[in-house]
């Protein structure tokens, strides 16, 4: 378990080298994002995926979502990116804002019972984006126990996690400090499963209709 000071930049290379290789080596990494902290694995390693779940105290029944680290990545993901998502996509990435889209159902991975669904965000943290433009989509969830507040620092996340994680990317409070919206798009109609970072009003602007979370 090591933790990097991505402050400053010496300590910030050394950290997403070692982050990269951890992840790659099917272990996990504790990232900054510009929502709350996330705990994340390689997405396409079932058992590191596994491992994430049980550091959280979850089982598949609660599915992980991925991170990636630009607007195109999604085309790889699902069968199709529909007019509403790519609108959502252009207007909202990287930012807070999660979309639950239809998998590829070629891809190669276990997140958990997911529906032949994924949770997709593209996060404003430039440490995030350079991990995940280096490892590749990452499986991540919020850097806490279940039932815990979510970690807007590392050392928040380390609290919670300690040696189940092992590397800590350190890069101060998350500017928003709050989970993403999550907007379900397998549907007719978008419907916001989790109101969060991005608001209501906001997301109809670009969407259209739009059903509220709770409805």
């Amino acid at each position: 378990m090591t933790t990097f000071d991505c402050a400053d930049p010496t300590a910030r290379r050394a950290g997403i080298a070692a982050a990269v290789q951890a992840a790659r080596a099917g272990n996990l990494v504790v990232l900054p994002t510009d929502t709350v902290y996330g705990i994340g694995a390689d997405a396409f390693n079932a058992a590191a995926v596994a491992q994430l779940l049980a550091a959280k105290g979850r089982g598949p029944d609660m599915p992980v979502g991925v991170l990636v680290g630009s607007w195109t990545t999604i085309d790889g993901l699902v069968t199709a990116v529909s007019p509403v998502a790519r609108r959502l996509v252009e207007a909202f990435w990287p930012g807070g804002l999660s979309l639950v889209v239809e998998h590829a159902p070629s891809l190669a991975w276990d997140l958990g019972n997911t529906g032949g669904s994924v949770m997709v965000r593209m996060p404003l943290d430039p440490v995030a984006l350079e991990l995940l433009r280096t490892v590749g989509p990452m499986a991540v969830s919020s850097a806490n126990v279940t039932g815990q507040p979510p970690a807007t620092t590392a050392a928040a996340a380390q609290a919670q996690l300690g040696d189940k994680v092992a590397v800590y990317l350190e890069a101060g409070e998350s500017s928003v400090g709050e989970p993403s919206t999550i907007v379900d798009l397998t549907g007719k109609v978008p419907r916001i499963l989790r109101q969060g970072a991005e608001s209501l009003d906001r997301i109809r602007e670009v969407a259209g209709e739009v059903i509220p979370a709770g409805s």
